[in-house]
């Protein structure tokens, strides 16, 4: 079944697309549902559900009516339902659930991460010296709690009709020290099994790249089917997340990416360097 987040994205792009349509603002939209131009942007981003008043306001204001506003009505309805990640709503902070859900329902993921592991390719013992470093003051059964939410995100890598994911890992992501020599070995060689999967494509961009784009930030861009138009850029910072969905934003990070992975090392090269960053550690 899908979940309530990616419910919530398909009827904000449907709203978009019928506001756009009949040629009204945000502005115009929000004042009919008596709220703020930002609610209207939070909707169309599938950030907020919406009550089905609201929606038959808006809907009434687009000229969307008969067989054509019903399946917008369950949308709603379904995008009120608590998440499969709800479980988690100690661990996992409200911004985050959000991604997690459209993670779960993408069909393929872009991953660009330039200080450490992807928490997707984490094992348990890099998870935890990662929480003992950073959160050292957490309670066990907090750590518990987080170590289990990467571990069951990371069900997608097995799934046979799961996405397809492609991840570009700075050098200094791999060389970071996290946890003891054993942690890091047993990461870094996970990583190079992980790579030989046929949905996962994995490549390392090294120190000595020889080009002049770069980024410090990580980000992950999220496909879903062949409709670019419902592509989102998810960019993470310390308290919160943007989920940037316009098109000149989409197009800017699209090309960021595939720069990266030309001037990134091939899938072969990259497994071949990961493990001697491994046997290194055995010294």
């Amino acid at each position: 079944m899908v979940n309530p987040t990616i419910q919530r994205r398909r009827l904000g792009l449907a709203l978009k697309r019928a506001r756009e349509n009949a040629g009204k603002t945000q502005d115009e939209a929000a004042a009919v549902i008596d709220a703020a131009a930002s609610k209207i942007s939070r909707l169309e981003l599938g950030q907020s559900g919406l009550k089905l008043t609201d929606l038959n306001l808006l809907l009434d204001l687009y000229g969307v009516s008969g067989e054509e506003a019903e399946p917008l009505r369950e949308l709603a309805r379904a995008g009120r339902q608590r998440g499969r990640w709800s479980t988690y709503r100690n661990a996992v902070p409200d911004w985050f659930r959000q991604y997690l859900d459209l993670e779960g329902d993408a069909s393929e993921i872009r991953w660009y991460q330039p200080e450490v592991i992807p928490g997707i390719l984490q094992i348990e013992p890099y998870i935890r010296a990662m929480n003992a470093t950073a959160h050292p003051r957490l309670a066990t059964e907090d750590v518990d709690r987080q170590v289990a939410v990467r571990l069951e995100r990371q069900a997608i890598l097995q799934q046979a009709d799961g996405p397809d994911l492609s991840f570009i890992l700075s050098e200094s992501a791999l060389r970071r020290s996290i946890g003891d020599a054993a942690t890091m070995r047993g990461q870094l060689v996970h990583l190079t099994e992980i790579g030989k999967q046929p949905n996962v494509t994995l490549q390392v961009f090294p120190f000595d790249a020889q080009t002049y784009e770069t980024a410090s930030f990580n980000f992950i861009i999220l496909r879903f089917g062949d409709d670019a138009a419902s592509d989102v850029i998810y960019v993470e910072t310390f308290t919160d997340a943007d989920y940037l969905d316009r098109p000149d934003a989409v197009r800017a990070y699209t090309r960021l990416w595939d720069r990266l992975r030309a001037a990134a090392l091939g899938p072969v090269e990259s497994r071949k360097l990961i493990l001697r960053m491994a046997d290194d550690m055995k010294r």
